[in-house]
């Protein structure tokens, strides 16, 4: 399996700082990585800044989550096909929720392939203690983007004073109690502190993946053997906490053919058929994902 790192962070945070120095520390531990960028833009600047021997793949003037997740299935399938990586590393724009960008990530089609370690999200330290001056929208993305991080990097601390830093750390900590804080300069983080980020457990056709044993945010495959009559599965699926964010997969349904695309955001459900037999799973992302009761013990 591929080991893959999401790295999250508001505009000018200092993502590609730390990806650039990622990418160093890769090669000197004899690691080869491969990347997906997004910019919103329609010039790659940022990619620049990666090696061209570096397996690369682009996603522009566009968002990795919402429309742009069918891109990035599409650019990960590709690299699993014709690139030899042991990391990949996907940096998604500033502008990306990271449930909706984790969301892209993952796919019923190569989701036993990947090894999800978790979020990084880099913090602009200043900003942080000068968010008030966000716009709501704006500032409520960046805590978002810090809530559902399994790693922290409060950057640029070299900016501020000390008793400014036990501040952002303190209320850092309070917003997201369940990630490890790092204060940061040019976002450059220890390669070991990546690696030590909990991995997906066990076989995902068969057991529950998750990010990390004691995180909040979370992902889970379930895998079908039986078809479902369309009513009892969204029964199910109406019955679910609110604490689960996303669902998308394949499901039998009674009558049809082959699996139907199921899609599930946040209340809202969608149905799509299919014309050819694809794997009958899904994958669950959320809060708490593990304690989901399924219809059954045949679900499993």
């Amino acid at each position: 399996m591929k080991d893959v790192y999401l790295f999250s962070g508001f505009l000018g945070s200092g993502k590609t700082s730390m990806l650039v120095d990622v990418l160093r520390q890769c090669k000197e531990e004899g690691l080869k990585p491969a990347v997906i960028m997004n910019e919103l833009g329609e010039i790659p600047f940022d990619s620049r800044a990666v090696d061209g021997e570096v397996p690369l793949k682009e996603i522009l003037d566009g968002c990795i989550c919402c429309t742009g997740g069918e891109k990035t299935e599409a650019q990960i399938q590709t690299l699993l096909h014709e690139a030899d990586f042991d990391v990949l590393i996907i940096e998604t724009t500033g502008a990306a929720h990271p449930v909706e960008a984790l969301d892209a990530v993952y796919s019923p089609l190569f989701a036993d392939r990947l090894n999800i370690k978790g979020i990084v999200t880099v913090a602009d330290s200043r900003r942080w203690l000068e968010r008030e001056g966000l716009s709501p929208q704006a500032r409520s993305l960046f805590l978002e983007q810090i809530r559902h991080a399994h790693l922290i990097l409060a950057n640029k601390s070299d900016l501020l004073t000390e008793a400014e830093k036990a501040r952002v750390v303190f209320e850092l900590q309070g917003l997201n109690p369940n990630a490890m804080i790092l204060q940061t300069v040019h976002g450059r983080v220890p390669l070991k502190w990546l690696k030590a980020m909990q991995a997906t457990a066990g076989k995902m056709e068969i057991s529950p993946a998750r990010i990390g044993h004691h995180l909040h945010l979370g992902s889970r495959v379930i895998e079908f053997t039986r078809p479902f009559a369309l009513e009892e599965f969204e029964e199910w699926v109406r019955g679910l906490p609110d604490t689960v964010y996303r669902m998308k997969g394949y499901v039998p349904i009674e009558g049809m053919a082959y699996p139907m695309l199921f899609q599930y955001a946040y209340g809202l459900i969608q149905w799509l058929p299919e014309y050819m037999k694809m794997p009958p799973k899904i994958v669950v992302i959320g809060e708490n994902v593990q304690s989901i009761q399924v219809i059954g013990d045949k679900m499993l």
